[in-house]
């Protein structure tokens, strides 16, 4: 079987990288070739462009980078024109795939959209756009097989990356061995995102909540991940003593037993959850992009773990002005030293796990694309 698969930042990566990983796993006798990330060209994906040209992030970013993304789009086109791949598998970043998924469909390649397009809180019109672009949508949310049911697109379930990612690691005393401190001290993890401009954004706020911290408390540390595409020097606002840097993609990295974490908004906030760490999350965004989303989000809770809980603000959100250092200790404080705070977030966390079940999503996408090959169409 001959697959196109494109991913277009690192968590796409990620997730094709897994992809490859259990076919080989499973014998599959595949050859992967697309827009690839470093994940996924060393689990032997031949790359036809580096996803990197496409990483931007912001409308201005995306305006300048216009031509470049349009360049790319024709010589992928070209590529499977010549090389005429069974199936293509579409990884996340939506507003790329959705044009591109069109494009490939006509030229008669069945494409999956594997993690779709949050539709459901913003940007409904775009579900025709979505529905020419693929012929089955491989979702890790399960509410959205009933919501994009409703609105003429076959969506299937096919669990969530971060229960395999989340379910082994290091224990609560193995973490602490590694960073070389007590079972009684303090440990709250700061996770400042992984994008350029949210890091520019966050750090300094967060390098000012880690120090009025330390002056609360005299036994408290911290643990930062950091994401392999993020170096030390980006993070320098966080060099500082009792602050530990751990590689995120580090054998067996787990964050269970933190006793607290502040996070970006994004995928972290979902992982924090499968580990039981009571979350503080925040987000701050350029104004532009703070305007459209109150124009146009059809949800209260911007936290991933918040919306799949029933839009209810289990984990507290800390967004735009409210994103500074007083707040995130305040909330901090109350989940460090208050133990029905923590208990309540946890309490949810275990009816979390239980909605988004146990099913390997690699395992499952890869049964769809057999699935979506042998028949035209699937109901």
């Amino acid at each position: 079987m001959k697959v196109f698969i494109s991913a277009g930042e690192v968590s796409g990566d990620a997730h094709a990288a897994s992809l490859l990983r259990q076919a080989q796993h499973e014998g599959e006798s595949i050859h992967w070739y697309g827009i690839a990330g470093p994940a996924m060209r060393a689990q032997g994906c031949q790359a036809v462009q580096h996803m990197e040209s496409l990483n931007v992030m912001g409308i201005g970013d995306v305006l300048r980078a216009l031509p470049r993304i349009q360049r790319i789009e024709q010589e992928v086109l070209a590529h499977c024109r010549q090389q005429r791949p069974d199936i293509a598998v579409l990884v996340d970043f939506p507003g790329f795939h959705m044009r591109l998924g069109k494009k490939l469909r006509a030229m008669g390649i069945p494409v999956i959209q594997y993690i779709a397009p949050k539709l459901w809180a913003w940007g409904q019109w775009r579900v025709k756009h979505l529905r020419a672009s693929q012929d089955a949508v491989a979702s890790i949310l399960p509410f959205e097989v009933e919501w994009f049911a409703g609105h003429g697109v076959y969506a299937r379930y096919v669990g969530n990356p971060s229960v395999i990612a989340c379910q082994h690691g290091w224990d609560a005393d193995t973490l602490r061995h590694r960073l070389g401190i007590s079972s009684h001290s303090l440990l709250v993890a700061i996770l400042p995102g992984s994008r350029a401009g949210e890091l520019r954004t966050h750090l300094p706020i967060l390098a000012e909540a880690v120090q009025q911290l330390c002056r609360q408390h005299a036994d408290i540390h911290f643990i930062v991940p950091q994401a392999n595409s993020v170096s030390l020097q980006q993070l320098a606002p966080l060099q500082m003593p009792n602050v530990h840097f751990v590689a995120r993609d580090e054998e067996g990295f787990s964050l269970r037993g933190v006793d607290a974490a502040v996070a970006v908004s994004g995928t972290a906030t979902l992982e924090l959850a499968l580990w039981d760490v009571p979350t503080v999350l925040v987000y701050k965004a350029p104004p532009l992009m703070a305007f459209l989303a109150r124009c146009l989000v059809r949800i209260r809770c911007a936290g991933l773990v918040n919306i799949l809980l029933g839009d209810r603000f289990v984990m507290p959100e800390l967004l735009q002005h409210d994103c500074n250092s007083e707040r995130i200790c305040a909330e901090l404080e109350t989940l460090l030293m208050q133990e029905a705070a923590a208990a309540t977030q946890r309490q949810a966390f275990t009816e979390l796990r239980h909605l988004l079940g146990h099913d390997n999503p690699s395992h499952r996408v890869l049964a769809l694309m057999h699935a979506l090959t042998e028949h035209a169409t699937l109901t």
